[in-house]
């Protein structure tokens, strides 16, 4: 993926709009994807997606489309009850290119998965699935909430105290987070000591994403003014 995604960055600052299919999330090295010519967007359909697209353009272009449609799929007859393997089991048999679908999510139900290209075209037509009525709607780019710039004040950069601040919830049960290996910085798994920079996304399973976008000063006791996008 390293040197495929070199290719990628290169042509991007060549002023050309490129994008992956979906990848899972880990193996994008955010290293390359550094400097004030170049800029990205990586999309799941939520929060903390671990199925991918990333989108590279040139700094001129201000921003692009994600190129990622959720759908919510909504089965018309309750019996049997299908689980998310079930459901899985019934989109392989659509034969659907693996690399245009992303990550599959029960809710109440319902099923939200996210899509791109050929695929997200056939899951907005479908009607049927698996011998059973069923009715979809495009939920958008983001099955989560939408995202929110915050401002907080922190003593330090550290993963453990920028992400439990950015999510509003203690110390300590970010904590058990980053033990249990729920917490992910730019897609390997975060270190409470790691120090967080500007750029460095940070994602925690059932807590969403914050990306953190700058550090607008340094108060007058030394703590940290920050600018986060919090996603949940």
């Amino acid at each position: 993926m390293k040197h495929k995604l070199s290719t990628l960055v290169a042509q991007a600052r060549g002023g050309r709009v490129v994008r992956t299919p979906f990848l899972d999330g880990d193996d994008i090295d955010r290293r390359l994807l550094t400097g004030d010519d170049l800029n990205h967007r990586i999309a799941g359909g939520f929060p903390d997606a671990r199925r991918v697209i990333l989108t590279l353009h040139p700094a001129h272009i201000p921003e692009v489309d994600s190129g990622v449609q959720v759908y919510r799929v909504t089965p018309e007859d309750a019996a049997p009850h299908w689980d998310a393997q079930d459901f899985s089991v019934q989109l392989r048999r659509l034969e659907l290119d693996e690399e245009q679908l992303g990550d599959l999510r029960e809710d109440r139900g319902d099923f939200l998965i996210a899509a791109t290209g050929r695929a997200a075209q056939t899951l907005a037509a479908l009607t049927e699935l698996g011998g059973r009525q069923v009715t979809v709607q495009p939920v958008g780019e983001s099955a989560g909430k939408s995202s929110k710039v915050r401002e907080v004040v922190v003593p330090s950069m550290r993963v453990d105290v920028v992400g439990a601040k950015g999510f509003g919830v203690s110390r300590a049960y970010f904590q058990q987070g980053i033990d249990g290996g729920k917490v992910r910085l730019n897609g390997s798994p975060a270190r409470a000591s790691s120090e967080i920079r500007e750029g460095d996304s940070l994602s925690a399973d059932g807590l969403g994403r914050i990306d953190f976008k700058r550090v607008v000063n340094e108060t007058r006791r030394g703590n940290f003014k920050v600018e986060l996008d919090v996603h949940k």
